[in-house]
């Protein structure tokens, strides 16, 4: 496929996590205007940042006066995933990828832009993750800004049903293959129970949640890697 091939399937696939990104955003949108900036200060944040957690996360430090090595520290602990994530998409490209691409590529690293990413069969295009990039930073800036300006007017249960939206799409983006593949079912299923594990038990429940993705990734694709290999492609 060529570059434009690539970027369109990139596009085509980015418009139902554009749309969920928007739902989420706009969420925190009305967050940042009740916490006390404006508009535009919100959605420089989204369009820089691209991270619902650590947006969301790093808001009450930012009003409440934290230091900027408190705001850098809680970043890297909740982001750190996305260290993991970009490190198995470049394993996906080919090698004569050049540093640029592979840099802006983990730039647009999100949880559900590395699951459609990931399930690409054989190489992984730059250009497709162009393509779900442009779909899915507009939705997440454009729908921080509409939250600002007119979160407000909504009815509360409309606020309510935004927030639980990117959790159904996030859903729609691990089902298919998990329905095509043993494997992959075998390792959503475990992380699920490691992760109800965390939630549950008196010391783990203790660990953040950034730690808690992190270890998890690491514990469950570690012995999928282990039981369920994948024969490296040919060519």
């Amino acid at each position: 496929m060529n570059r434009w091939s690539d970027f369109q399937k990139g596009m085509k696939d980015g418009v139902p996590i554009g749309l969920g990104y928007f739902a989420v955003s706009f969420t925190f949108g009305i967050m940042a205007i009740l916490a006390g900036l404006n508009a535009w200060q919100a959605t420089v944040i989204s369009l820089t940042n691209l991270t619902s957690a650590g947006q969301f996360a790093g808001l009450p430090l930012i009003v409440g006066g934290g230091s900027l090595y408190e705001l850098a520290l809680t970043q890297l602990v909740i982001n750190m995933r996305y260290c993991l994530m970009s490190f198995a998409l470049s394993q996906k490209l080919d090698r004569r990828v050049p540093f640029v691409h592979r840099f802006f590529v983990a730039f647009g690293v999100t949880d559900e832009i590395f699951g459609v990413s990931v399930s690409q069969k054989g190489r992984l295009s730059p250009w497709y993750s162009y393509g779900a990039m442009s779909m899915a930073i507009p939705g997440w800036t454009f729908g921080t800004l509409c939250g600002a300006v007119l979160g407000n007017l909504l009815p509360e249960f409309w606020l309510s049903a935004l927030s639980v939206a990117i959790y159904g799409m996030f859903l729609a983006v691990i089902i298919p293959p998990a329905k095509k593949e043993r494997s992959v079912r075998l390792a959503v299923i475990g992380a699920m129970l490691l992760s109800t594990l965390f939630r549950l038990l008196p010391v783990l429940r203790e660990i953040s949640s950034g730690f808690v993705i992190i270890i998890t990734t690491v514990a469950i694709a570690g012995l999928a890697a282990w039981f369920c290999p994948i024969k490296e492609e040919e060519g």
